[in-house]
């Protein structure tokens, strides 16, 4: 089992910048391809980004590309999302999945329980 652990969420204007952590324990956490997924309200989760174990390449969506970068550390087991030039159809609820990668849901076994981001205008 894993369990992950999101922090970091919260309120800011439009062009700001948020940090999201999410903090895992359990299996080997290097092993896993680590992904942040949103849901704003009303719509359907979608991939926001993913990291590999091996290597640490990197995939975005290109609605965030050039403005969050997804990173991991290994020895503290947590994953993070740099989140730049924040823009209100950001606002969701943000989270955090552990899996073999790609960018669908189905990929990732392990789902942490959510952090909120609000961008106003």
């Amino acid at each position: 089992q894993v369990q992950l652990v999101e922090s970091g969420g919260g309120f800011v204007q439009a062009g700001g910048s948020l940090r999201l952590s999410c903090a895992a324990s359990g299996r080997i956490f290097s092993s896993f391809a680590m992904a942040w997924f949103r849901q704003a309200p009303g719509k359907e989760r979608e991939f926001v980004a993913v990291i590999r174990g091996t290597g640490g390449s990197t995939y975005y969506t290109d609605s965030v590309k050039g403005r969050f970068t997804i990173s991991r550390d290994n020895a503290k087991n947590t994953v993070y999302l740099q989140m730049n030039s924040l823009k209100p159809e950001d606002t969701a609820v943000y989270y955090c999945a552990a899996g073999w990668g790609s960018t669908t849901l189905s990929a990732y076994d392990y789902w942490g329980q959510g952090t909120q981001v609000t961008v106003s205008s």
